[in-house]
């Protein structure tokens, strides 16, 4: 059974995970994309770009502190890296943005000549860039058993579940919120990655400097 902790836990990632992929502040781009295709494909476009993200962030559960360790990082540091590329993602969602670290104007027109979209560059950088990878390591490092990792796991399906859901409905969705309603909800986003980035650099900043915590 899980603990009410662990079960705060999953939560408060599954919350950080939502805000950092942002899938509603991907509905124009992937709008923009797909709008010269028809109404099948964008749907097989949504599914396959929902489990791409998922391969790819699961991926970076089991394989992170792996991957890390061969490079000779250590999670303080790139605690504090990590913060620091959320950081300046949560800025650029305060201005209604897509952050370059995520999606860049030349992936966007190299994505308008592919046939296929769905993993380069909608699943990844754009949804499974390299701040919800930071997230995902950060927080499966913090893992005490095989359990806690499942259950990161599981949350990163269901949030593969969601994205499919809101590409599937995004021209709706676009429609309902309108281009106000959806910069509204990336700012909110940014503003809970914002707060979470400022962690990120104070825990790595407290364990590499002992002294500030006092």
């Amino acid at each position: 059974m899980i603990s009410q902790l662990h079960l705060t836990e999953q939560i408060k990632f599954l919350v950080g995970l939502f805000a950092i992929v942002n899938p509603l502040g991907a509905i124009p781009i992937f709008l923009s994309m797909a709008a010269d295709r028809r109404s099948a494909e964008m749907h097989r476009t949504a599914a396959k770009t929902s489990v791409a993200v998922v391969i790819i962030l699961i991926l970076s559960v089991w394989a992170g502190d792996s991957l890390l360790g061969f490079f000779g990082i250590g999670i303080p540091a790139f605690r504090i890296a990590g913060g620091m590329l959320v950081l300046m993602i949560a800025i650029a969602m305060f201005h209604a943005k897509v952050s370059q670290a995520r999606h860049t104007d030349a992936e966007e027109l190299e994505a308008e000549s592919k046939v296929d979209i769905s993993v380069v560059p909608l699943a990844i950088p754009l949804l499974a860039g390299p701040g919800a990878i930071s997230l995902v390591i950060v927080g499966a490092h913090q893992a005490s058993s095989l359990l806690d990792k499942l259950f990161f796991s599981l949350s990163i399906a269901l949030m593969g579940l969601i994205i499919w859901v809101v590409l599937l409905l995004a021209e709706p969705i676009g429609n309902r919120l309108g281009t106000a309603g959806l910069n509204i909800a990336t700012r909110v986003m940014g503003l809970i990655l914002a707060a979470m980035a400022v962690q990120f650099m104070v825990d790595g900043l407290v364990v590499l400097l002992p002294g500030l915590a006092h």
